[in-house]
């Protein structure tokens, strides 16, 4: 008889041969029917929102597996600031099920760079931890060094968005040539996505034709993180 391994869900504790048990599972968060594919903002119809049509962002689309709400909040600060690198895979396996209904995949996977100054403080890029296991699972061409950040500024968490812009203006570098490339940009979170459309402008300088935003969670309005809470 073989005996599966029992571990300890990662959220309530509870024995569980999963790293989260299936309560906490149908429990998490998720995020509005309706929302704008390019870039996830909650609108009444599944369209394209406001922003995005008078003003199209660099990237093609976002895929998000969950709202930024609690507790999906608790374990991105916890892998970030905890270095507790366990919980990537956790997380990478949180947005391969909202991948795995894709029809066409991209070609390469590139990871949200840091800046050499924050990866010394931190010792690791998150946005690498999780893309290097996301690549693995789903057999897609990882490039991690294939992008820079040039730019050392100040966190984007608390900046208004027309100040994030600024802050974020001419810190990515790229040297290689993506030519007619389906990329696939991953990163752990998406506030107001000034970072990620000012490295897919650089990418589209470089030649990719479609970027796809790969996120593990996206920050929503307080009234649909209220509403994201509804159970499956």
């Amino acid at each position: 008889m073989q005996i599966l391994d029992r571990k300890n869900c990662l959220l309530c504790g509870a024995s569980s041969d999963q790293d989260l048990c299936e309560s906490c599972d149908i429990h998490l968060p998720q995020l509005p029917d309706n929302h704008c594919p390019v870039c996830l903002w909650p609108v009444s119809t599944a369209n394209i929102c406001g922003a995005c049509l008078s003003k199209p962002p660099a990237y093609t689309r976002t895929i998000a597996a969950l709202p930024y709400s609690f507790p999906v909040d608790a374990l991105i600060q916890s892998l970030k600031y905890q270095t507790n690198l366990a919980i990537a895979p956790i997380l990478a396996n949180l947005l391969i099920k909202q991948l795995k209904t894709l029809k066409l995949l991209p070609d390469i996977i590139i990871p949200m760079p840091l800046h050499p100054i924050r990866l010394r403080e931190r010792g690791f890029n998150q946005a690498m931890e999780i893309s290097r296991y996301v690549s693995a699972q789903m057999g897609i061409t990882l490039l991690p060094d294939s992008c820079s950040r040039i730019k050392h500024t100040p966190p984007q968490t608390g900046l208004p968005w027309k100040t994030r812009q600024k802050n974020i203006r001419k810190a990515f570098s790229c040297k290689m040539d993506l030519s007619g490339k389906h990329v696939a940009l991953v990163d752990d979170v998406m506030t107001t996505g000034a970072t990620l459309n000012e490295l897919a402008k650089v990418l589209r300088q470089q030649g990719a034709y479609e970027i796809s935003n790969w996120v593990i969670a996206r920050t929503l309005p307080e009234k649909d993180q209220a509403n994201s809470f509804t159970l499956k």
